[in-house]
């Protein structure tokens, strides 16, 4: 090749070059522009609306449930969870938003039975409050939404489950509260078709994981409309899964260890990113496991695997203690206790072989640090 044709091949390729750099690139910042930051209830990823709903995916199914725990001689075989006991079969309906006009002799029951909309959510959407009196002419706003009727002997958990969504999820947009107590016919809002149908399967399947507070909120069967809860047994007798059991009005304000040892972890976050909602005293296996208060057992079995088996104590006024790593049980759900009464024998964590309990101490939903209540061991 001459000269000439390098001088040729030489100004095409500036050519080139020069007419590259005229074409714009996209910008990833503007095509990939983030969402904004939307605070989120527990474990529950909300999606955004949408004009068009996709078909919800089936229900995911629940995973088999563990072996039961081990018992003592005297102590009887745990009975299997209300939840499992008494299912719950979709029957949902979609309530448009609307506006009701009080007629004489309206109740808010009254109106949710004709709306579909549930009483509770009436009342909150329009401010009334207790004792929930309404006057005859007044327009009430009747919120939308997708609703559940509940039947007696229902739980919160088996709800959750039939819907294929976390009970903690139901749970705040109900604003449920202490103490959780549910009611045939009360209507229930459930998430969205919307949001359902755009959840993961792994936020699909969470509904099937249970963690202490879906115990504590979505595990008493649902009374009757008049019905009150049955005051609790004080033998070790079994109690229906399908009857609810009472708790004590009011808690007498004291807790004491429910064994000595070494404390193994303490409670709080750590630097690993795990969290400890209790404590964990070192014991040896088969150590008496006593109720560190006064109350009554409202749980008993090995649902949460991370626990082993765990023991569930209410003691009133919404505090509540647990037990977890039982080696064996010698109360059962529905039993009233007293404080220093041994409940279980101590076993050791499913993570490790050391022997150990796992203790908390919780006020409502919320784990408190069991040293700040515990008497000093001095």
């Amino acid at each position: 090749m001459g000269k000439s044709d390098h001088r040729s091949m030489s100004a095409v390729l500036a050519v080139l070059l020069l007419t590259s750099a005229c074409i714009p690139t996209p910008d990833r910042a503007e095509t990939r522009r983030p969402s904004p930051a939307v605070p989120l209830p527990k474990r529950v990823a909300v999606p955004p609306p949408s004009s068009s709903v996709p078909p919800a995916p089936e229900p995911v199914a629940a995973p088999p449930a563990p072996p039961p725990p081990a018992v003592s001689e005297n102590a009887p075989v745990p009975m299997p969870p209300a939840w499992q006991v008494k299912t719950v079969a979709p029957s949902a309906i979609d309530v448009p938003s609307s506006t009701y006009v009080v007629r004489a002799g309206d109740s808010l029951r009254r109106i949710s039975e004709q709306t579909g909309a549930g009483s509770e959510a009436i009342a909150r959407t329009n401010g009334i409050k207790p004792p929930f009196t309404i006057k005859t002419g007044e327009k009430l706003k009747i919120p939308g939404g997708r609703y559940h009727r509940v039947g007696k002997g229902e739980t919160g958990i088996a709800i959750s489950r039939a819907y294929g969504v976390e009970w903690m999820r139901i749970a705040q947009l109900n604003e449920l509260q202490e103490p959780y107590v549910l009611r045939e016919g009360q209507r229930l809002l459930l998430p969205s078709r919307q949001e359902v149908a755009r959840m993961t399967p792994d936020q699909r399947a969470a509904a099937f994981r249970l963690d202490i507070e879906d115990l504590i909120t979505g595990s008493e069967p649902a009374l009757a409309t008049r019905e009150q809860p049955k005051p609790p047994v004080t033998t070790p007798k079994p109690v229906a899964p399908t009857v609810a059991v009472a708790e004590p009005p009011r808690f007498l304000g004291r807790f004491d260890w429910p064994l000595r040892g070494a404390i193994l972890r303490g409670f709080g976050n750590f630097s690993s990113g795990q969290r400890n909602d209790g404590i964990n005293i070192a014991a040896e296996r088969g150590t008496p496991i006593a109720a560190a208060a006064d109350g009554v057992v409202a749980y008993v079995g090995r649902d949460i695997p991370a626990y082993g088996t765990l023991i569930l104590v209410r003691h009133g006024d919404g505090w509540l203690s647990a037990y977890g790593y039982a080696d064996s049980i010698t109360v059962t759900r529905g039993q009233k206790v007293v404080r220093g009464q041994t409940i279980a024998k101590s076993g050791a964590s499913p993570y490790s072989p050391e022997p150990q309990l796992h203790f908390e101490i919780r006020n409502g939903r919320k784990p408190v640090n069991p040293l700040s209540y515990l008497p000093s061991r001095s």
